[in-house]
């Protein structure tokens, strides 16, 4: 399976990876993909318990207008059409999985923008759909993979930290100088906690 980004480690494997996909349109259609979907999610977890998997699915939100086949419009008088609004019902239900003996069926996270097709919002998603409650928000999807790949490989697997441990930014780094260019927040190193202080025991062995 050719996956569209795939991170590896040396003695590892393959611990995330994130397949994409674009749709401008015939949007009846799509619970029809869903079978592809779910078939790549469970092949890979079986060959890949530990795994985190990521599916992102972006659309256009074509609002209704002339010249637009009403099979392309995504959006209505304002409104998301209901033929978007199941498909987010299904891969709601593709997402969340948060263990290696969870479902092999289920993505780690799934994640659905909308983005404007045109006028001075074009490029940017449409910011009412998802709704904020949904586990599908765009801006969630990164989040819960970095999360997930931490509880997995980092944090319940400490003999592994020199290999999987999540690279940080010093924070005199040269990079960092000026002003930032890119649409997210670098990842600093923490601070270690300083060493408790403890009382003199008088050489006393406990």
């Amino acid at each position: 399976k050719s996956v569209d980004v795939v991170v590896v480690k040396d003695g590892v494997g393959p611990v995330i990876a994130v397949s994409m996909k674009g749709t401008l349109g015939a949007f009846r259609n799509l619970t029809n993909r869903m079978e592809e979907a779910v078939g790549d999610c469970t092949n890979l977890h079986i060959s890949y318990p530990a795994l985190v998997y990521g599916f992102l699915h972006v659309l256009t939100a074509t609002p209704a207008g002339d010249g637009v086949r009403p099979n392309d419009v995504a959006v209505k008088d304002g409104m998301v059409v209901d033929s978007l609004r199941r498909y987010h019902d299904v891969l709601a239900r593709l997402a969340g999985r948060d263990d290696v003996r969870a479902a092999t069926t289920r993505y780690e996270a799934v994640g659905m923008a909308l983005i404007e097709p045109r006028g001075r919002l074009a490029g940017q998603l449409f910011p009412p759909f998802p709704e904020p409650d949904s586990p599908l928000r765009f801006d969630r999807f990164f989040e819960t993979l970095y999360a997930q790949y931490d509880l997995r490989f980092v944090y319940t697997a400490p003999k592994l930290a020199p290999v999987t441990k999540r690279t940080a930014w010093a924070e005199d780094s040269p990079a960092l100088d000026g002003d930032w260019k890119y649409d997210y927040s670098p990842r600093l190193h923490a601070e270690p906690d300083p060493e408790p202080e403890t009382e003199d025991d008088g050489g006393v062995g406990s």
